[in-house]
């Protein structure tokens, strides 16, 4: 039996997709977002973020923050901008990280609409304006309320929470939501993303057993990783650096700028000073990672390798770069060098400009480091793309390009599985989330036998449900979607469309003559005049 007091959940992002982390439990009177965060991929999904939020920022009474990155914390500035005032609740290790992070991308979207809005004008086109600007992620800073792992915090009237670690970035945690309601209390566990185990720079991940509902990240819930130890990836890793050394080239790692990089840097560090590979000059050109790695080192003493961490931090061979002048200088030298720099799946930041200064050099070697979700550059290079569109210009891809997913923050799906397994019993149903489809699909066909399949719920963007003492019902919501399911985590018409004019001016390139490409370019008008096409 249902009653007005059950919470009602909803799915605000991360719905069969891996970016935009956002869900709502509103009740009559208090609402509160577990994460909000920015959506990454396809020039569709990121459209997201300049949208109007599917709820009343002002109405939103508290904030649970499970992490700091950037697609589960990208749009709190916006969030602030458009109303909310109420606390952001989260560790202080997240605190320090969203310090430097949530400015980083506000001067990436100012940095971008400038530069877009220079085209804009040269084309006739109405300016655009950032999704918020660095005024807005200061003042956003200020509602940032810290709490302690394992410590039951009040955040609305009879609703409290309790943070476990996660194991998948520093300050990451898993939360634990308990409501008031008549009889026993309702207890939620939202898994935020959770860390593989013997993680380079974090513990094993944490978590209560016995809840009633649970909301699952499904990132890698369709494979299995190989069993490697420190030892065996930093092998392997040094089989991708002397083989880029052997090419005289430079080495480009497009990386997260907070963790991700700070982990390459261990495994570098001790490569090189135990001469398993070449000493060469090792550039970060990120300002977000530069400020990122001194908060990890102010936070050495909470991490398992924090001595070596200094002194990878403190290397020779390292270079933190910050001036774009400094960054540019980069491309000028010769021979085998080692460049990490933002952002992790090539849509923002610098790694865009060492892209476009080195993918066409055959010489080169680009090594991408993690997950690059569908639609997104990253993405597209590890399908063998071989011409890319980068900030307007054609480059053609002739350097080598790898995955190397030996550092990834996410379990994949054995540990998933072990994660759930230790959380049981669940009483109600599990809903899979931050995932795309397979895996999604694959994580709710390994848990056969655990959970129950009726009791395993994959839901879509804006999905809402209320939690009843019994199982979840659906609720009614808005028609249109603000995304149609078949557009979440796939390659949209932006990606068709760079890839037709890639390919046109391919086929005009190779006409044998200017007679030919003349025939082949009245054909094309001749297609565009078609009312009927």
């Amino acid at each position: 039996m249902t009653g007005d007091t059950d919470p009602i959940l909803r799915f605000h992002g991360a719905a069969h997709g891996v970016t935009g982390s956002c869900y709502e439990i509103e009740r009559p009177h208090s609402r509160i977002l577990i994460d909000c965060g920015l959506f990454q991929g396809s020039k569709s999904e990121r459209e997201l973020n300049y949208g109007a939020f599917p709820f009343p920022p002002e109405a939103i009474d508290a904030v649970i923050l499970t992490h700091a990155h950037i697609d589960h914390s990208g749009l709190l500035p916006k969030l602030l901008k458009q109303g909310f005032s109420g606390p952001i609740y989260t560790t202080r290790a997240t605190i320090d990280l969203c310090s430097v992070m949530l400015p980083d991308s506000a001067h990436i979207q100012e940095m971008e609409v400038e530069h877009l809005n220079r085209r804009n004008a040269q084309r006739g086109r109405p300016p655009v304006e950032p999704i918020y600007s660095q005024q807005d992620a200061a003042a956003c800073m200020t509602l940032f309320r810290a709490v302690e792992y394992g410590e039951w915090t009040t955040v609305a009237e009879g609703l409290r929470v309790r943070f476990w670690n996660a194991g998948h970035l520093l300050g990451s945690a898993s939360v634990e939501l308990e409501i008031d309601r008549h009889g026993a209390p309702l207890r939620i566990i939202f898994s935020g993303d959770i860390g593989p185990g013997h993680k380079l720079l974090q513990t094993d991940p944490e978590g209560p057993a016995g809840v009633d509902y649970l909301i699952c990240e499904s990132t890698y819930g369709d494979r299995d990783r190989p069993d490697v130890s420190p030892e065996q990836r930093r092998s392997q890793l040094g089989d991708v650096v002397r083989g880029a050394a052997d090419q005289h080239g430079p080495l480009i790692v497009p990386s997260f700028a907070v963790e991700r990089t700070q982990e390459l840097l261990v495994d570098l560090h001790l490569l090189m000073t135990t001469g398993a590979v070449p000493t060469a000059p090792v550039f970060v050109d990120s300002p977000l990672a530069t400020r990122a790695s001194a908060i990890f080192e102010r936070h050495a003493n909470e991490i398992e390798q924090g001595d070596v961490l200094r002194q990878a931090l403190n290397s020779k061979e390292l270079r933190f770069t910050e001036t774009v002048e400094q960054s540019k200088a980069i491309n000028r030298l010769s021979g085998f060098f080692v460049v990490i720099a933002a952002s992790g799946m090539c849509d923002a930041g610098r790694i865009r400009h060492h892209l476009k200064a080195n993918l066409w050099r055959r010489n080169a070697t680009v090594m991408m480091a993690g997950y690059q979700a569908q639609g997104s550059l990253g993405r597209i290079l590890l399908d063998g793309a071989q011409r890319v569109r980068i900030q307007g210009e054609e480059v053609e891809v002739k350097a080598h390009i790898s995955l190397f997913d030996l550092y990834s923050g996410h379990a994949d799906a054995s540990e998933l599985v072990a994660w759930l397994r230790a959380r049981t019993p669940v009483r109600q149903q599990v809903f899979l989330t931050h995932g795309e489809e397979a895996g999604l699909n694959g994580l709710r066909g390994r848990l056969a036998g655990l959970i129950p399949e009726d009791r395993i719920i994959i839901p879509r963007l804006d999905d809402a449900f209320q939690l009843t003492p019994g199982r979840s019902l659906p609720v009614e919501v808005n028609e249109p979607r603000r995304l149609k399911p078949e557009k979440i985590a796939r390659l949209d018409w932006h990606n068709d469309l760079s890839k037709l004019l890639l390919d046109i001016n391919e086929a005009v390139s190779a006409a044998a003559d200017e007679r030919g490409r003349a025939a082949m370019i009245r054909r094309m008008r001749r297609a565009l005049e078609d009312k009927d096409a």
